[in-house]
């Protein structure tokens, strides 16, 4: 349930043309769907301000397709990770508003327009090319709450000064997302030199000894910087999110 449709129901309550009854009924009946696979959440807007994210691997395309259209139906806009072109050209055949971001190997539907206030508000910062699919996906994460982010790629510890480039716009951002594979350095390094919360993403890039992750993922846990706090591996979804909501307060408290 949107806010919006919940003022409208306590609008009609107040005017004397709905029961207090009807008026639980009717929130009852939108927060949730119970199809034969999945509980579909639609007070997830209501409580955190996005609606219900589709994660797609281990999903069957009906599966997708049918999730995907509720979600639609409900809350007109749409999310969905961890997608590949195959599965796009069969679900936009049912869907075809569904959009794809190869980069990001994400469906969406709808992204609401940029706010301008809060361009660049979030960076995202890549230790290498290799990152970048993980960070696309934090991208389009902040783009479908209606944040541009700022794009700071390939500059990790082999080339430190790379970042000299880039320091105005990590200064002017107020959520830095550090995202770097093998031994993970960049969030410490990045985190030593801000008055910011860095929000770091250890990615499954590397040789051997990186360990799909496992490395880099240990590297960023036991940062010596104090403001790096940590989301799983390849998780660019979950750092996008949280730092969406941590701009979302900051432009609240703005206002």
């Amino acid at each position: 349930m949107q806010e919006k449709l919940l003022r409208e129901l306590l609008e009609r309550f107040r005017r004397g043309e709905l029961t207090e009854s009807e008026v639980i009924r009717q929130i009852k009946a939108a927060g949730l769907q119970a199809l034969e696979f999945a509980q579909l959440d639609y007070h997830r807007e209501l409580r955190q301000g996005f609606p219900e994210v589709v994660y797609c691997a281990g999903k069957t395309t009906e599966q997708v397709i049918e999730i995907s259209r509720n979600i639609l139906r409900r809350h007109g806009r749409l999310l969905a990770t961890r997608a590949n072109a195959e599965l796009y050209r069969d679900v936009r055949q049912h869907l075809p508003e569904i959009q794809y971001r190869e980069s990001a190997r994400c469906l969406y539907a709808n992204p609401p327009q940029p706010l301008p206030r809060a361009a660049g508000r979030i960076a995202i910062i890549t230790a290498g090319t290799s990152d970048i699919p993980v960070a696309e996906e934090a991208a389009l994460t902040c783009e479908m709450f209606g944040y541009s982010p700022e794009r700071i790629y390939d500059v990790g510890v082999a080339g430190l000064h790379r970042l000299n480039h880039h320091w105005e716009k990590i200064q002017h951002a107020r959520v830095l997302i550090v995202i770097a594979g093998m031994e993970g350095a960049l969030a410490s390094v990045v985190g030593g030199l801000v008055d910011k919360p860095v929000i770091a993403v250890p990615t499954s890039v590397g040789y051997g000894t990186s360990l799909s992750g496992l490395t880099a993922l240990f590297a960023m846990l036991n940062s010596c910087s104090s403001n790096v706090t940590v989301v799983n591996i390849d998780n660019g979804f979950g750092a996008a999110f949280t730092a969406s909501l941590v701009v979302r307060q900051i432009l609240q408290n703005e206002s």
